[in-house]
Formats: structure tokens, C-alpha cells, sequence
């Protein structure tokens, strides 16, 4: 369960001199504005500002789960407002986890969250890349009679012997 980026893209510049001056002259006088409010500050080894980054502004989002939830089909989101979606969007599966397990006549026993940022390579920019939900769910002891869960929880509990050990005298 969770949510990523689908992919990146980058761009180049053209340069070309006319009457003495270059068009990337030009064109730095004139870069358009694909993010703003945003630094127009270059960060040094980068190649754009934050103002001016294609990446940024054409980073998509979509959700990789087999579970009705938001992020079905790909999205942008501004890298400002990419951790409170992706929070929000990680916060539907957990709901959806505490549903299935009513449902089902079970108990959430962990949900949890982790949300993992990344730095743009063009701006510099951090922002959250994506995130996973991890749950457990334990159901009633009916569903346990099932053999294979029978079978599971002995060779769980094999696996677990030796692994705590109390010295207390």
C-alpha cells in the first residue's frame, strides 16, 4: 500500500548567439515563473531555482494498492502540499485497515505510517516522495480454527522460541 512519484522529467537549454548576445542570456531575463512563490535563488550544483523547476511542477503522484482510496490515477501535487496529501492519503488506508478488520470481526493490532522524502535533482528542493502503510490485523478465534492458520501460528511460534530470555533468579 502507498503512494509515489510515477516519474520525473527533465529539460535542456539551447544556446545560440545572436548579435553578440546569447540567447540564454535572454532567456535567464526572462525564465518563466512555473512555480511561484518559490526561491528564484540557484542553489550551487543545481541547475534551476525552485521557481523555475520543470521537475517540480510536473512531478505526479498515484497509489499503488489494490484498495479504493484516493491517487487511483496519477496526480500532481506541489512539493509544499506533498506531505499533508501523502499524510492524508496514507491516513484513508489505515481507515480502510480498521474498516476491514470490523468487517471481518477483527482487531487492528499495528497501523502505521512512514512517509519518505526525496531532494529534486534539478532544484534542490526536498519533498515527500511517497508513502507506505503497514497493518496487522487479528481476527476472531473462529477464523483461527482454519487449518493453515493453525498451521501458520505453530510454525510462528517455533520460529519465536529462544528469542527472549530472562536471567532473573
Amino acid at each position: 500500500m502507498g503512494i509515489g512519484p510515477i516519474g520525473f522529467s527533465t529539460y535542456g537549454m539551447n544556446m545560440s548567439y545572436v548579435s553578440g548576445v546569447s540567447s540564454m542570456a535572454k532567456a535567464e531575463e526572462t525564465k518563466p515563473i512555473l512555480n511561484p512563490g518559490e526561491s528564484e535563488v540557484v542553489q550551487p550544483g543545481k541547475k534551476v531555482s525552485p521557481a523555475e523547476c520543470k521537475t517540480c511542477k510536473e512531478r505526479k503522484y498515484q497509489d499503488g494498492s489494490d484498495e479504493q482510496v484516493s491517487f487511483k490515477s496519477a496526480a500532481h501535487i506541489s512539493p509544499q502540499a506533498s506531505a499533508a496529501r501523502v499524510r492524508g492519503h496514507e491516513q484513508e488506508h489505515v481507515a480502510n485497515a480498521y474498516k476491514k478488520a470490523e468487517e471481518g470481526d477483527g482487531k487492528v493490532l499495528q497501523a502505521s505510517v512512514s512517509l519518505k522524502t526525496a531532494i529534486c535533482p534539478e532544484c534542490g528542493r526536498s519533498y515527500v516522495a511517497g508513502g507506505e502503510t503497514t497493518t496487522r490485523i487479528q481476527y476472531s478465534k473462529e477464523q483461527e480454527k482454519n487449518p493453515y492458520m493453525k498451521q501458520f501460528k505453530a510454525q510462528l511460534d517455533d520460529a519465536v522460541k529462544g528469542q527472549n530470555l530472562d536471567l532473573a533468579v
